[in-house]
């Protein structure tokens, strides 16, 4: 049963990341057929992430009233039901209306599939979780591309995406009855492969109340911050600062996003040697050292291969911390932990890039590897910090562990 809801964990997170790259990938032609500003698509993404930092936010309660397996399936009844709506939108409007359903059954979902594998799982499949979601955000453009050459075919691409949405509908419903029953498993024997850290005898829903949880919500904003900064400016300071054409610069950010697909598939293995707490300082280097290469006055090829360097490095960082949480901040702590880390995950990627953009109009985009390069070593500081508050629980924990 534990490797059947694994695979059915996994498909529902491809099917999370299909609709997270349509609106950029079909945005061409709908501004078109809409007749809307070229910025509208910012206020229809922040549409959706407002949705989904309100779900991140209330998962906890959400998750310990109605359980991983309800709130799957009708988080993922309202993307499908987002998704088709916006097939048919008439306007713009209904647009903006339907992408607060689609952000709110997103945010639910990462966040109690997110718990669900960070609860009952080993590391690695944590990693390839987010592996998955990696191949439905490049499913997403692919699927797309064929019903883009006319304004309005793109309308028939989100219905494809919600149709494959509605299957992931069926199969949740059919297979309701197991979440139930493994629900009743998991209480005689957790599948998860260390004890747990408890929070000095007293749990709490809130995580700014948690010892060291302000820290880790620091982490998670700077870590999306970076991840997104990456991706939305990469190509302008490769076009305008290292010369490069736009096409080039194109694929490089592609190679970027590589990086992390791949990387994160490979953590999955390693994990089986080393620490989450190893990987996720080790990849933060590496990210470090990915965008110090973009500053120094290298060959281009040789600079710009620090994307791909920065990509590998934050591979292993946002699925280890994740993994991380009921061992940091105990079992009871987990699902509202978890639905508050996401929650500042997207507001780091919804807010930093933006802010990023507004101080590179008033000086210039050269100093995008600069804040790269602040923001990662912001995210380290702060993650080191919460493993010094920790590491007495740690070692308290290995003595009592060695004691039974």
């Amino acid at each position: 049963m534990a490797t059947f809801f694994l695979v059915l964990i996994y498909l529902a997170f491809i099917s999370l990341g299909l609709p997270d790259s349509l609106l950029g990938a079909a945005w061409p032609v709908m501004q078109k057929d809409l007749k809307a500003p070229m910025e509208m698509a910012g206020f229809l993404f922040m549409s959706i992430a407002a949705g989904t930092i309100v779900s991140s936010l209330a998962s906890g309660t959400v998750l310990k009233r109605f359980g991983t397996g309800k709130v799957t399936l009708v988080s993922c009844i309202m993307t499908a039901t987002a998704l088709l709506g916006m097939a048919f939108a008439p306007s713009l409007l209904w647009l903006w209306i339907l992408a607060i359903p689609l952000g709110l059954g997103g945010g639910a979902v990462d966040a109690g599939l997110n718990h669900y594998v960070a609860a009952h799982y080993k590391a690695h499949h944590m990693s390839w979780l987010h592996c998955f979601w990696g191949v439905g955000a490049m499913l997403g453009p692919l699927i797309m591309a064929p019903y883009i050459s006319e304004e309005t075919l793109w309308r028939q691409g989100y219905f494809i995406v919600a149709c494959i949405q509605f299957v992931l509908v069926v199969i949740l419903f059919l297979t309701f009855p197991l979440w139930e029953r493994a629900a009743a498993n998991r209480a005689q024997a957790p599948l998860i492969e260390a004890p747990l850290i408890e929070t000095e005898g007293v749990h709490t829903s809130h995580p700014l109340q948690i010892k060291g949880g302000r820290l880790a919500l620091a982490s998670f904003l700077l870590y999306s911050g970076v991840e997104a900064m990456i991706g939305l400016w990469g190509s302008s300071f490769v076009v305008y600062v290292k010369e490069v054409p736009a096409a080039v610069a194109a694929q490089w950010i592609s190679f970027y996003y590589a990086g992390i697909t791949v990387g994160r598939f490979i953590t999955g293995f390693v994990t089986f040697t080393i620490k989450n707490q190893s990987l996720i300082r080790l990849g933060q280097w590496i990210a470090l050292f990915g965008a110090s290469l973009l500053i120094l006055p290298l060959p281009p090829f040789v600079s710009l291969a620090g994307l791909i360097i920065a990509g590998l490095g934050l591979a292993p960082i946002y699925p280890c911390m994740l993994h991380e949480t009921p061992r940091r901040f105990g079992r009871e702590n987990a699902p509202s932990m978890i639905g508050y880390q996401m929650a500042f995950a997207y507001t780091g990627s919804t807010c930093l890039p933006p802010l990023f953009g507004f101080l590179a109009s008033q000086t210039s985009i050269a100093i995008f590897p600069w804040a790269i390069v602040l923001s990662a070593a912001g995210m380290l500081f702060f993650t080191e910090k919460l493993n010094a508050l920790l590491k007495g629980k740690h070692a308290l924990l290995e003595k009592n562990s060695r004691s039974l």
